[in-house]
C-alpha cells in the first residue's frame, strides 16, 4: 500500500526509488490514456450542447467524437500534445509520490495519527498533489492547448508554442487556470488516496486471505474505483480549468464552434451556468470518468509494481550478502 509504513520489514524506499517509481508509473499510464484525455478536453471546451439534436454541435457522443477526430485529423490526433503531457506525467508522478511518502512519514514522526488512516491519506494526498501541480502547471497548459487545437495547427511543436505564448501573452499565460486547478486538485487527489486506502481494506476484508495474493489486480481495481469517485466529485473545477487555460487561444478553437473568453474563475463559472445551464458543468464527464478509472487504476497499479520491484531487488541483495 502507498504511504509510509513503519512496520515494513525491509524499511522504506529511498526518495530516489520513490521518484523513479512515480515517474515510470506516470509515463506508462500516459501513453495508454492519452486518447481518452483528448476526448475529454474536446468535450469540455465545446460551448454548444453535447447532443445530436443540436446541428451546431461538433461532438455529441464518445463514439461519434472518436470517429470524427479520426477521419478529420488522423489517428495521431489522439496523442496531440503528448510530449508536454508525457513530461507532465513524469514530473507530476515523481513530485506527488515523493511528497506523499514524505508527508506520511512526517505524520508518523511528528504526530500520534495512524499513517494508515484514510483521513491522513486525504490530507497528505491533497498537499502532495498541490506541490506537484505548482511544479508542472506550465506543461499542463501546453498539453491542453495542443490537445485543443484543430487544423491548421497554431502550434507546430513545443518550442514554438513556448516562444509564441511568452511573446504574445506573457509568462503568466503558462499559469492560466491555476486557481481552479489548485482548488480542484486538493480534494481530487485527497479523495483518490483516501478511497484507494479504503478500497484496499475492503478488498482484503471481502476476499479470503488465500486469494489476496493477486495484489496487482487488487491495486488496479481499487485505484479505478477511487478514480471514478474522486473525478465525479470534483469534475466542474476541472472543466473551469480547461476553459481558462485556452484563453487567448481563440483562433485555434474557431473550427470547433463558438468560443468564449472569461475574465477569471468566477466569471467562467457564472457564464457557463447562464449560457449552458447546470449540465454545462459536467460536459465531458463520461470520457472523463472512463479516463479517471483507467488513469488512477493504472497509476497506482504501476507505482505499486515498480515499488515492489525495488523491494524485491533489496531483498535479493540482502540474501546475496548473507550468502557471502
Amino acid at each position: 500500500m502507498v504511504g509510509y509504513d513503519p512496520e515494513s520489514k525491509h524499511g522504506p524506499l529511498t526518495s530516489t526509488e520513490v521518484a523513479i517509481s512515480g515517474s515510470a508509473s506516470g509515463m506508462v499510464t500516459r501513453v495508454i490514456i492519452s486518447p481518452m484525455d483528448v476526448l475529454k478536453i474536446r468535450f469540455q471546451l465545446q460551448v454548444e450542447a453535447i447532443t445530436a439534436k443540436n446541428p451546431q454541435s461538433k461532438y455529441h457522443g464518445i463514439l461519434q467524437a472518436t470517429w470524427r477526430i479520426f477521419t478529420e485529423e488522423g489517428v495521431q490526433a489522439f496523442w496531440k500534445g503528448h510530449i508536454p503531457a508525457q513530461l507532465l506525467s513524469v514530473g507530476y508522478g515523481a513530485v506527488q509520490f515523493v511528497s506523499f511518502e514524505g508527508l506520511t512519514k512526517f505524520v508518523h514522526i511528528a504526530t500520534s495519527f495512524n499513517t494508515r488512516d484514510p483521513a491522513v491519506h486525504f490530507v497528505c494526498g491533497g498537499l502532495a498533489a498541490c506541490s506537484a501541480t505548482l511544479a508542472i502547471q506550465p506543461l499542463d497548459t501546453l498539453r491542453t492547448r495542443f490537445a485543443a487545437q484543430g487544423e491548421p495547427k497554431v502550434y507546430r511543436n513545443l518550442r514554438q508554442a513556448v516562444v509564441t505564448m511568452y511573446k504574445t501573452e506573457g509568462p503568466w499565460s503558462f499559469y492560466r487556470g491555476l486557481t481552479p486547478t489548485l482548488v480542484a486538485v486538493f480534494p481530487y487527489a485527497g479523495l483518490q488516496f483516501a478511497f484507494y486506502n479504503i478500497f484496499q481494506k475492503v478488498y482484503v476484508y471481502m476476499i479470503p486471505p488465500a486469494e489476496t495474493s493477486t495484489g496487482n489486480f487488487k491495486n488496479l481495481v481499487c485505484g479505478s474505483c477511487a478514480g471514478i469517485i474522486s473525478k465525479t466529485c470534483t469534475y466542474p473545477l476541472d472543466l473551469f480549468k480547461k476553459r481558462l487555460q485556452v484563453g487567448g487561444f481563440e483562433q485555434a478553437r474557431s473550427a470547433f464552434g463558438e468560443v468564449r473568453t472569461y475574465k477569471g474563475f468566477t466569471d467562467c463559472a457564472w457564464s457557463i451556468l447562464r449560457e449552458e445551464g447546470f449540465v454545462g458543468f459536467f460536459k465531458g464527464l463520461s470520457p472523463s470518468m472512463l479516463k479517471a478509472a483507467f488513469s488512477t487504476g493504472l497509476t497506482f497499479f504501476w507505482y505499486e509494481f515498480f515499488c515492489s520491484t525495488f523491494r524485491s531487488l533489496k531483498i535479493r541483495g540482502m540474501v546475496e550478502k548473507k550468502q557471502e
